[in-house]
């Protein structure tokens, strides 16, 4: 019997695949990158056609690593770059235009434009979401006014996830779930549908656009030529749900935090929508069984970045793998603080005019300081961001899950315990995002039950808090000088 899922992982720079088999052990893992397009200053393209071609030889690599064959695949599940929009033909099934990415600015002006009709309120209020081109609406407003008339009775737009359905089915399918709709600021994100409004206002037929299925459950089967077999798609989620599932966050008040070039932390909210008072997104996650769920959303703009920038733009390391032994030179930092603005600041402060800065220099200052002060940074912004939840939501933080990269840096996530005052909970495979498409998948085909989630994620290590509390304030409160003044700067 077919007892292996595959998770198809399809990031920002590269597709990831990995192989699981029925007990949740990793069995075989492809990567691949694809080439980044930088048509204009601020504008960021992929080619779907590439894409699609770099997903399935990374899916062959991952089986055979794997040694197992299509035809004992039980089900695939799909984890996406959130927001990236594409645009194809349905009769052709090609493209129309490249994929414009989640990071392309082209569509400020017409955030300008909508701003100063007074609809920011309105858009929030409906989406959960912040007017910004880094959503979906704008983008696919920008592509389809591009069209000429004869193509616009036939095309189809989504997210990177319909757009791989669509390829992996022959065709047979334009699907997204719940989550990547919640993305695309088109999404009424209480009644759980595409907005007639929202549509109106971007010009976007609902025609066009994929129907909304659960995260969990099958919506779709592959055909041999694009897979090898007949194997259902059993699981679909944005990037950072996907990872909030694959920790087994899935009971309201639990919070995840994935360490990357940049931060993503989700707390569950279950079945009640909190709506930010203080710059987090609202937005759509899954509970146990797949099914829609509510979260709170707060994104870090500059984490893993702080340190390739100490590495490439400063010379202070060789390789990022260095900055914890360095780190780990002194006992302080010695009241040095960097505040990593190097692209504006992101939640809770929304503010894209500050600017970075190393604060509390002296003669005494070492390259260990400043290394220490970077690696402190990524666990004051993410206390930033946490207190905002806390607050914002009235759940009380237990426990944080940890993935991602940095996620690895022993002397991070011990001094994250340390300055959160709760434990830091890291697993054994930190691609979690992967392992939920994963986990969503196998709940599709009945795989998995939802009460073994909690097995199936299994621990590394936890770290818990060894500060005094008085020293944890002194330091943070320092932290929130130093951000202060960083804003002050850049006004």
């Amino acid at each position: 019997m077919s007892e292996y899922v595959v998770a198809i992982d399809q990031g920002t720079t590269g597709t990831t695949v990995l192989v699981f088999d029925s007990r949740g052990s990793l069995r075989g893992r492809g990567y691949q990158e694809f080439t980044q397009h930088y048509p204009r200053p601020g504008w960021v393209e992929h080619d779907p056609e590439e894409i699609w071609t770099v997903t399935r030889s990374t899916v062959r690599r991952a089986l055979s690593a794997a040694r197992v064959a299509p035809k004992q695949v039980r089900a695939i599940g799909i984890t996406n770059q959130r927001e990236t929009t594409v645009i194809w033909d349905r009769k052709s099934g090609r493209p129309l235009h490249r994929a414009i990415v989640w990071q392309d600015r082209r569509t400020a002006p017409r955030c300008e434009e909508l701003r100063a009709q007074g609809l920011e309120a309105e858009i929030r209020e409906r989406t959960g979401l912040v007017l910004d081109p880094y959503f979906s609406a704008t983008k696919m407003e920008w592509l389809l006014h591009r069209l000429r008339p004869a193509q616009r009775s036939r095309v189809a737009v989504g997210t990177i996830d319909s757009w791989l359905v669509w390829k992996l089915s022959g065709g047979n399918a334009h699907v997204t779930d719940f989550t990547n709709a919640s993305r695309t600021m088109l999404f009424h994100v209480r009644e759980r549908r595409w907005d007639p409004f929202l549509l109106d206002l971007f010009g976007v037929p609902e025609e066009t656009l994929p129907q909304v299925v659960p995260s969990s459950g099958v919506v779709a089967t592959t055909t041999k030529s694009s897979f090898g077999a007949e194997v259902p798609i059993a699981g679909i989620a944005g990037d950072q749900q996907a990872a909030l599932f694959g920790q087994a966050c899935v009971q309201p008040g639990m919070v995840k935090n994935t360490y990357g070039t940049g931060c993503f932390l989700l707390m569950h909210t279950g079945s009640e929508l909190v709506v930010s008072s203080r710059g987090l997104l609202t937005t759509l996650a899954c509970d146990a069984s797949g099914q829609p769920a509510y979260a709170l959303e707060g994104s870090i703009f500059i984490a893993g970045a702080a340190i390739q920038w100490l590495r490439d733009g400063l010379g202070l390391l060789r390789k990022a793998g260095e900055s914890e032994a360095i780190a780990r030179q002194v006992d302080s930092t010695l009241g040095v603080y960097f505040v990593p603005a190097l692209v504006g600041l992101g939640a809770p402060y929304w503010d894209p005019a500050a600017r970075g800065a190393l604060v509390g220099l002296t003669r005494g200052t070492t390259k260990a300081h400043v290394v220490r002060a970077a690696l402190e940074a990524l666990a004051y912004q993410t206390r930033d961001v946490v207190d905002t939840m806390v607050a914002d939501s009235g759940k009380e933080l237990k426990i944080l899950r940890v993935d991602g990269g940095a996620a690895a840096n022993n002397f991070l996530m011990q001094f994250q315990a340390d300055v959160l005052a709760v434990p830091v909970d890291r697993p054994v495979l930190v691609e979690t995002t992967a392992q939920g498409a994963a986990f969503l998948a196998g709940l599709g085909v009945g795989l998995w039950k939802s009460s073994q989630l909690e097995k199936l994620r299994r621990r590394d290590r936890v770290f818990r808090p060894r500060m005094r509390a008085e020293q944890r304030e002194l330091l943070y409160q320092g932290w929130r000088r130093a951000v202060a003044a960083v804003r002050s700067l850049g006004s």
